[in-house]
């Protein structure tokens, strides 16, 4: 009996989900999509009148960080503050299909040195966070913009029939075929596994 307890409680301290191991096939990305809800006080001297709820989709790392977002937005549309308003409900916005890639195209704001610049850009991936997270390290490394400098406008999945990007036509279509010029061919299981071999191996197949 001590010996099928002891060996229960080791299979469960080496599972995955225990120990903190990520899981395998599934792509993790650093910002996250959060539907925040939230509104004005409703007081005495305001009335219900003012007392409008707004819904809001945001992208950030955590939830702390969606409601600093959701208020930053909310101080400069709706002139409501965090001082005077409340948070409904937040909830986190996951991907229908995450197995399929598709073409995402983000409508966004940035502040640079200079002034301030709309821009329209077009990334493939899995998942609209992982498009998002793709386009905050792009636009870091290509125009040092920061996150707080960034406003995202408007996210959505572009059909194949109005990409603009020509970075991403190419890689539309059903003939997208890419060269595999250097290949390490390996033995198929252990067995056939050698040390030493006759003969140098092969790894070009340009021919």
């Amino acid at each position: 009996f001590w010996h099928e307890l002891f060996s229960r409680s080791m299979a469960v301290h080496k599972a995955p989900e225990q120990s903190g191991m990520p899981e395998q096939g599934v792509v993790h990305c650093k910002y996250h999509q959060y539907q925040v809800v939230g509104r004005l006080k409703p007081s005495a001297q305001y009335g219900t009148r003012k007392s409008d709820i707004f819904k809001m989709n945001v992208f950030a790392p955590n939830k702390i960080v969606a409601k600093s977002r959701f208020w930053y937005y909310m101080s400069m549309l709706n002139r409501v503050k965090k001082a005077n308003g409340e948070i409904l409900q937040i909830n986190e916005v996951f991907e229908k299909k995450p197995q399929s890639v598709s073409t995402y195209g983000i409508w966004m704001r940035y502040d640079s040195r200079t002034g301030h610049h709309n821009m329209y850009r077009e990334y493939r991936h899995v998942s609209i966070n992982n498009a998002v997270s793709k386009m905050y390290q792009d636009v870091a490394a290509r125009h040092r913009s920061r996150f707080s400098n960034v406003q995202i406008v408007r996210t959505g999945q572009v059909p194949s029939s109005l990409v603009r990007k020509t970075s991403t036509t190419d890689y539309l279509g059903n003939k997208v075929a890419f060269p595999l010029t250097h290949r390490v061919i390996r033995p198929s299981s252990k067995t056939f596994k050698k040390t030493f071999v006759a003969r140098r191996p092969r790894t070009c197949f340009d021919h």
